[in-house]
């Protein structure tokens, strides 16, 4: 599985909506791009394809910032993924343009892609933000 820098980010900007809180102000992208040193310009763009697949809701004005959509246990890092990446691709040649003897592994690389996404599927945000203790955030 290769996770590309772009999903990394998204993951973190969520990671740090829900460290922030709900109840506290909306967080600004300032904000989550200093922290993990990732460009505003960047940042503003993986916010809005976040936005668009309903994780997150931004606030404008000048108090304005992003938060997020819904509770952080309700949030998986496969969303996250699914959301900046799009639909899983393909991976493998179809079975009739390969060599025959290698069908034999497709149901083995299924399979692994089958527990990937489970662990992803299952791996909340809330579960990982309770993983950090408050003086590794700089937020």
């Amino acid at each position: 599985m290769k996770i590309s820098a772009k999903a990394e980010y998204a993951c973190l900007a969520v990671l740090a909506l829900a460290r922030h809180g709900p109840d506290a102000p909306p967080l600004r992208i300032r904000e989550i791009s200093e922290s993990f040193g990732i460009p505003e310009r960047y940042l503003v763009q993986i916010l809005l394809q976040l936005k668009g697949a309903g994780l997150v809701t931004s606030t404008r004005g000048a108090s304005g910032g992003y938060r997020l959509a819904r509770d952080s246990s309700r949030i998986s890092l496969g969303e996250i993924l699914a959301a900046i990446e799009g639909p899983e691709p393909a991976t493998r040649e179809p079975s009739g343009t390969r060599r025959p003897a290698a069908a034999v592994l497709d149901p083995v690389w299924e399979r692994v892609r089958a527990a990937e996404r489970d662990v992803l599927d299952r791996t909340t945000v809330a579960q990982l933000a309770e993983q950090f203790s408050p003086h590794e955030w700089i937020i």
